[in-house]
């Protein structure tokens, strides 16, 4: 059996791979989920037909996140009381498993996965950390930011780089490394919905709900707005994107 860190290496490897294009790379797709419907919108990059998933809410249920792991085609709905999460199995619409989280304190906020290895990143609802996790929701490690003041309104994974992305406030983005340690802040030229944050890691594009109307805008790394995307009818939603791949990890 494999170790843990050859594990990782071969994920990383893998994960490589589909983003240079060079195994079995699919289209990128953006998912929308928001707190009142019932199924996450599946937007497609051609302008196809968007395709709707269940999410398999119950009524008494508040999302609060939304991730999505290409390698496995599963997405991660973070439920309130904010330390609960709902995997569900895309191409087979149906509830993969659901877990709460080990020490995560009750009271939402976004999440990010890391591929290579699966582990999930919360965003914590009352100081300025992430949360990181196993797949299964056991603690790995709390991780401070550097220089923030306050818990952050959206998180995201540059699964090239490994670097952890936070969005403060509506329009400020900071990039970390995985101690925590601040390296970059940019500055978008558009106002954000807090409370979600999505990175293209191929295109290199961030990637938010834009307040107000039911759109999706994508941004380069110097804030530059470059396109938005019609987010299926939903103003104030949770978003994440990731590529298609025709190859499936379990």
């Amino acid at each position: 059996m494999p170790s843990h860190a050859i594990r990782s290496a071969i994920w990383a490897s893998i994960f490589a791979s589909l983003l240079a294009g060079c195994a079995t790379p699919g289209p990128n797709h953006t998912y929308v989920a928001s707190r009142t419907r019932e199924t996450v919108i599946d937007l497609p990059p051609d302008g196809a037909t968007n395709i709707e998933v269940p999410a398999y809410l119950k009524t008494q249920d508040a999302l609060s996140g939304i991730a999505y792991d290409p390698f496995t085609d599963h997405l991660f709905l973070r439920v309130a009381p904010g330390n609960f999460v709902q995997v569900i199995d895309r191409p087979a619409r149906k509830i993969k498993r659901r877990f709460t989280v080990e020490g995560l304190p009750p009271g939402g906020g976004d999440l990010a996965i890391r591929s290579r290895d699966r582990h999930l990143f919360f965003a914590h609802p009352d100081v300025p950390q992430v949360v990181e996790t196993t797949l299964y929701g056991r603690l790995v490690r709390s991780i401070p930011l550097e220089d923030l003041s306050s818990p952050p309104t959206g998180v995201a994974y540059d699964q090239k780089r490994n670097h952890i992305l936070i969005l403060s406030g509506d329009a400020r983005v900071v990039f970390y490394d995985t101690r925590g340690k601040r390296l970059e802040e940019i500055s978008l030229e558009r106002a954000v919905s807090p409370g979600s944050l999505a990175y293209d890691s191929a295109a290199g594009e961030i990637v938010a709900v834009l307040p107000g109307e039911p759109a999706v805008g994508f941004f380069d790394t110097q804030g530059r707005l470059l396109r938005t995307l019609p987010s299926g009818g939903e103003p104030d939603a949770f978003i994440d994107v990731g590529p298609r791949s025709f190859i499936r990890m379990f």
